[in-house]
């Protein structure tokens, strides 16, 4: 299961919370709270979108505000963002199913659009663009050869867009094509790009990575001249391959498939980045 309980102790302190999960024979899942127990609940953490994690909450919201606290979720990577439209309407199922859970505050991370996280209660969205400038250039700001940041597709350019902002780089832009009559990914073009110096390819889902080795090979450019961040790695299918492409791989560990072995060069803590945002 990919869910934490953080807690407040009677110091102060966050740690980790002694309450543990239990499955039923029958498929059930509870929480085991210790009779001697002695703190709060702060947050909890979901990270991709297990379903059984989804009940969890649910589970620790309840006895969360049944010993009178706060219900916080930190959900970065949010479920069903992707489906954000059409039959079943995905997002809007998934939605009504975190908002009966009856949360007082849910943090997401850069969602796919503005659709799903506008369907959650009580929603904390935080962008991306301060993590990328933190993970390519460091807090300081410090001298890089980075020349520009790339935008994988139409529906990238806005957070593209503000990662250049943050890094004061130029924003170059590129576009997939398909055939009308399979709907299948037929290339990419691309505009003119920078002859030396890194380029930063951003955008939110990595999923078995089609999308950014047919763009590296549209570019034409060595790997060591592209960098890839994306916010959630779910890293399927033949997404080891990226390596051969992209000389660095960034994301966060929002999705359980970043920790998998040969893609991603650099994992940030999504704890780490989303923490502060949590008011207790």
């Amino acid at each position: 299961m990919s869910i934490h309980f953080q807690a407040q102790m009677p110091s102060g302190w966050k740690a980790t919370s002694a309450i543990r999960i239990l499955r039923f024979p029958g498929g059930e899942i509870t929480l085991v709270v210790p009779a001697d127990l002695d703190e709060k609940p702060a947050y909890a953490t979901v990270t991709g979108a297990d379903p059984s994690d989804l009940i969890t909450l649910g589970l620790w919201a309840d006895y969360a505000h049944q010993l009178g606290q706060r219900a916080i979720a930190v959900l970065p990577y949010l479920p069903a963002a992707r489906a954000d439209r059409g039959m079943p309407f995905g997002a809007k199922v998934y939605a009504e199913l975190i908002n009966s859970f009856g949360l007082d505050q849910v943090i997401v991370f850069d969602p796919h659009s503005s659709v799903a996280p506008g369907l959650i209660d009580n929603v904390k969205v935080v962008g991306s663009a301060p993590y990328v400038r933190r993970a390519t250039i460091g807090r300081a700001g410090s001298a890089h050869d980075y020349v520009g940041v790339l935008a994988p597709d139409a529906g990238a350019v806005g957070r593209a867009q503000a990662a250049a902002s943050a890094l004061h780089l130029p924003l170059f832009r590129a576009e997939k094509h398909r055939d009308f009559e399979t709907g299948k990914l037929s290339g990419f073009s691309c505009e003119a790009l920078p002859r030396d110096g890194r380029l930063l390819v951003v955008d939110d889902i990595c999923d078995g990575g089609g999308t950014f080795r047919g763009l590296a090979e549209a570019t034409r450019l060595p790997k060591e001249r592209l960098t890839l961040y994306v916010s959630h790695g779910v890293f399927s299918g033949d997404a080891p391959a990226l390596r051969q492409h992209f000389g660095e791989i960034i994301t966060t560990d929002s999705h359980p498939g970043s920790a998998r072995e040969g893609v991603a060069t650099k994992v940030l803590s999504i704890r780490n980045i989303l923490a502060p945002y949590v008011e207790y």
